[in-house]
């Protein structure tokens, strides 16, 4: 299913999000609705942009056809990330970049903190999302990372920074894509198949791990996505599970698709959907969810270089609720 033209086709929206900056592509934006009422969004921004050869890879670049552009003379991949604020109508009121502390020089490729999910915990706004430039290895861990918004003047500074480490041991190379759950601070889904629930405890900087079930076993790895949002009884968020696989030149190729999950108060995983595309791209990543007036909001990006807000109406989220309680491989 394309699940843009079926929202639009029920009267929803398909906003871009789209307002000046410094780098070479806006994606993978991150809804949340504060405690104001102000709908706000999370925009990473990165000097670099992804090609992908669409249509049955008929037109591959020289390197595949999956392939980072990048500044010839900076091979790194570097991230920052902007906050934006909405109106209801989703259009850009706000922008600006997030000045982030100065804590230590970059010794990895990947630089910033990348794909970050923005929530408001105990009356404190956070983005949390993987950095792996702390080691010479890029070892990934999830960094909570606290900022002050001041809404007069609109500018936001980083304010503290924690990583995350995993549940002991913590030994695992790359950590991401963690859900937040909305309205419980400090609680992830760490992975969704197997279910495993984890809290971190920011006065002793450890995490814990709350609960492991094997709930609903789909054919293929559900990773993380938007935050889990209240809906109902329960909660619903949005997972991807992407085929990653070479063509016939051996080269990296991959398809992302994604499933609304239901969960309900004991976060055990109760539903989840077909898989379906926002636009029908090969490439495509949700990280932000919001209710809005019974509809949800859908951030998404397409190809790592455009991001989008989609109000999907609530008529076109119980149907998926449904179809997920009546879960088949």
């Amino acid at each position: 299913m394309n699940l843009v033209q079926r929202a639009v086709e029920l009267g929803g929206k398909l906003t871009p999000i789209v307002f000046p900056h410094d780098l070479t592509a806006l994606m993978n934006p991150s809804i949340y609705i504060d405690s104001d009422g102000d709908i706000l969004v999370n925009v990473r921004a990165t000097n670099y942009t992804l090609y992908h050869s669409e249509n049955k890879q008929l037109f591959p670049s020289p390197w595949g056809p999956l392939a980072y552009l990048h500044p010839e003379k900076d091979q790194r991949l570097i991230t920052e990330n902007y906050l934006v604020r909405l109106d209801k109508n989703l259009e850009v009121i706000n922008h600006t970049k997030v000045e982030m502390l100065n804590l230590h020089t970059p010794i990895w490729e990947f630089v910033g903190l990348e794909d970050a999910r923005l929530v408001q915990w105990d009356n404190k706004y956070y983005v949390i999302g993987v950095r792996r430039d702390t080691t010479t290895s890029g070892q990934g861990r999830m960094e909570l990372t606290q900022i002050d918004i001041d809404k007069e003047t609109w500018t936001v500074k980083e304010v503290s920074r924690d990583r995350i480490p995993t549940p002991e041991p913590d030994t695992s190379y790359c950590e991401k894509n963690w859900m937040p759950i909305a309205d419980s601070p400090y609680n992830f889904i760490k992975w969704a198949s197997p279910v495993e629930v984890v809290q971190y405890i920011p006065e002793i900087k450890t995490t814990k791990q709350v609960s492991l079930k094997q709930g609903i076993r789909p054919n293929k790895d559900q990773r993380g996505g938007s935050q889990l949002v209240r809906w109902g009884d329960g909660y619903i968020s949005i997972t991807h599970e992407v085929d990653l696989f070479k063509n016939y030149l051996i080269q990296k190729d991959g398809i992302y698709r994604h499933r609304l999950c239901v969960w309900n108060n004991n976060l055990d995983l109760v539903g989840l959907s077909k898989p379906f595309s926002f636009l029908d791209a090969r490439i495509e990543f949700c990280v932000g969810a919001a209710e809005l007036d019974r509809d949800l909001l859908l951030s998404f990006s397409v190809s790592d270089n455009c991001a989008f807000i989609i109000r999907t109406p609530g008529i076109l989220v119980e149907e998926l609720i449904v179809e997920a309680l009546n879960y088949e491989n």
